[in-house]
């Protein structure tokens, strides 16, 4: 840590030399104290000691697949694992969440998950209701083109187009474009759902709906204008769009947006977490503007933990894919270090409305 901060935490911890038996609470405290451990003072002096990432890892066009394909491209089989039968990798939206005791009893033994807290068979109901709650959102229903900027392994088309859709899914990843196409297909809806290999930059067309599932993660602060920029470029008139976004403090996003860290490094190069104050101002270079949004960033923090406990229990699953115990500390310390920052705060999700200026107003006028 003294050396190669959270890098090299993260890196003690996949090289075996330590761990907890309950990591999702030992990283809180550090996420917890994450604004006071450093005086004010000598923030300024962060940039000094923290590396800067790499410019391999921009999120440019010439990099943007790589860092994509780096993560998303492990293998179909290898996130089949651990997530639920949507192949839904991003937060779901549970009924209720309640607030849940560390890991640990009193007398150091496990404790039992206290009562209405989300099982591992109440997640896909939970995703198949984020993602309903989205194309709800955008409104879509019979007839709607929907464009969906980052595909993952399909599930949301295949909602989309139930609904009556015209589904076009941009993706960066080779293996989630095949497995989307082939879900879309066998389901027999192949002819609503064009799953397409794009960057969101080359997008054409007009689409009456658009929709980004945590993509906004990948696209980098510096490029957060080319990406509204794009959507304004395709909505339609009276189109809205809806947005799940992982978010941070601004004041965070603006003290930590040159460094690079062991989650950069290992898991998501080239990935930055904006803030509600920079998607505005992404937005304010356009004709677009933040409309309704609903943060739920505890349903993460359970959406995590489901994960990383069925993470583990298939890890020697894990490891006949051809992945080694080091692979595995990496994607438990991965799993449990995003749950942490959600438990504690540091991290937030919200599904966002975006939509335009002119039409959001006259909505509201029509309401009253």
């Amino acid at each position: 840590v003294g050396r190669h901060a959270s890098i090299g935490l993260g890196e003690s911890y996949m090289a075996g030399e330590w761990t907890s038996p309950d990591m999702p609470a030992l990283l809180a405290e550090f996420a917890d104290r994450q604004a006071t451990l450093v005086p004010r003072p000598l923030r300024i002096l962060r940039g000094l000691y923290i590396p800067r990432p790499p410019r391999a890892t921009d999120g440019d066009k010439a990099n943007a697949r790589r860092n994509i394909s780096s993560h998303y491209d492990l293998s179909n089989a290898f996130f089949a694992l651990f997530l639920d039968e949507t192949m839904t990798y991003s937060s779901a939206l549970f009924p209720a969440v309640p607030r849940r005791r560390g890991r640990l009893a009193e007398d150091g033994g496990p404790t039992s998950h206290e009562a209405g807290t989300p099982t591992f068979a109440e997640l896909a109901p939970a995703q198949e209701a984020k993602i309903d709650a989205l194309l709800d959102a955008a409104g879509v229903r019979a007839g709607t083109r929907l464009l969906e900027i980052g595909t993952g392994w399909g599930e949301l088309c295949l909602r989309a187009a139930r609904r009556g859709a015209q589904v076009v899914s941009v993706t960066l990843s080779e293996a989630q474009r095949e497995l989307a196409q082939r879900r879309a297909d066998d389901a027999g809806l192949g002819e609503s759902v064009a799953v397409q290999l794009c960057d969101y930059r080359d997008v054409e067309g007009e689409f009456d709906a658009v929709i980004s599932v945590e993509m906004i993660e990948a696209v980098g602060l510096e490029y957060l204008g080319e990406y509204f920029a794009a959507i304004d470029r395709v909505l339609a008139p009276g189109g809205k769009a809806a947005l799940q976004a992982i978010l941070m403090d601004d004041e965070r996003v603006r003290t930590t947006r040159n460094n690079y860290t062991w989650m950069h490094k290992y898991i998501f190069p080239g990935g930055r977490i904006p803030s509600i104050e920079a998607i505005e101002g992404a937005l304010d270079r356009t004709r677009l503007r933040l409309g309704a949004r609903t943060h739920f960033g505890l349903h993460y923090a359970e959406t995590l933990r489901l994960w990383e406990d069925r993470f583990t229990a298939r890890a020697g699953e894990v490891r006949d894919l051809g992945f080694d115990d080091t692979f595995v500390r990496m994607w438990r310390f991965y799993l449990q270090y995003c749950e942490a920052g959600f438990r504690s705060g540091y991290l937030d999700v919200a599904q966002l409305v975006v939509e335009r200026e002119r039409e959001r107003d006259r909505d509201r006028e029509r309401d009253r």
